[in-house]
């Protein structure tokens, strides 16, 4: 159990909050078409592979042509069966849980705005009938979901980042930050997500090491990899004053200066990664 001074919104991940991000995704639904002429209504064609993916309970939004018939009679609810498409549709969400993000100067812990931005992408990929991965990172473990499809599967995805983020904050400070090798976490987030596939990784630019970029250039490689920073007011507008900086019997006064992302950017460009610094959670 989480403790009750961490149980506050903004500090404490809840997973009803990212699953309310779905309406954010615009997930297809009935179309008025502008005209009676045929063709007028747009439809999500079926995956032409022939290689089985899945069959799995029928969820809101999935393409009723997917209904498998023998699997819907046997349990008495619908299913769909879901194909590898000849050009597979994989998003794979990456959260950074580890200490360096469970802090946050506003009212939202980096590491909680880090999981909105990864729900909204993930709804996002649904909303398209994608398949959808997710992977945590903490101080103490990498917990993973593989890939599916369906509201369901985000469902899952929203459970497994709010337990793993609610251990992080119980274990914080109880761990050292480099307990859990990051470049191990991205050696198996390349098994999750097959060539092609969109990785959407948040975490802090600073809790990528030099000695990661090897694991995370093989990770770019022939997958798109975004990785998203969310940054912290105190980032984007620092106070003007000189702050003091104590450690035990120590005292010393620094002044915050504005993040500058031109380093970091130009390290990600050369490991093919995308950069992202993001001010907000909302898109």
């Amino acid at each position: 159990m989480v403790r009750a001074a961490l149980n506050h919104p903004g500090i404490r991940l809840s997973a009803r909050d990212l699953l309310a991000l779905r309406d954010d995704a615009r997930l297809p639904g009935r179309h008025r078409p502008a005209t009676r002429r045929p063709g007028a209504v747009p439809a999500r064609l079926p995956g032409t592979g022939m290689d089985l993916r899945e069959i799995r309970a029928y969820s809101e939004g999935d393409d009723t042509r997917r209904i498998d018939p023998a699997a819907t009679a046997r349990t008495g609810t619908p299913h769909v069966r879901s194909f590898h498409e000849d050009r597979d549709d994989t998003t794979l969400l990456i959260a950074d849980f580890r200490p360096a993000m469970l802090w946050g100067t506003g009212d939202t812990l980096r590491s909680v705005r880090a999981a909105r931005l990864l729900a909204r992408h993930g709804w996002q990929a649904a909303a398209r009938g994608a398949s959808v991965a997710a992977l945590t990172i903490t101080g103490t473990g990498v917990p993973a979901l593989p890939a599916r499809t369906g509201a369901r599967q985000l469902g899952a995805i929203a459970q497994m980042f709010a337990q793993a983020h609610d251990s992080a904050l119980e274990l914080h400070g109880d761990v050292s930050e480099h307990s859990q090798p990051f470049a191990a976490a991205l050696v198996r987030a390349a098994r999750l997500a097959p060539p092609g596939a969109q990785v959407w990784l948040a975490t802090d630019g600073e809790g990528i090491a030099r000695q990661d970029e090897a694991a995370l250039r093989r990770l770019s490689r022939r997958r798109r990899v975004t990785l998203l920073c969310p940054l912290d007011p105190a980032e984007i507008s620092p106070p003007p004053g000189a702050l003091p900086v104590s450690s035990g019997a120590a005292c010393r006064f620094a002044r915050l200066r504005a993040f500058d992302p031109t380093a970091l950017a130009a390290r990600m460009r050369a490991l093919n990664v995308t950069f992202m610094a993001v001010a907000d959670d909302t898109g």
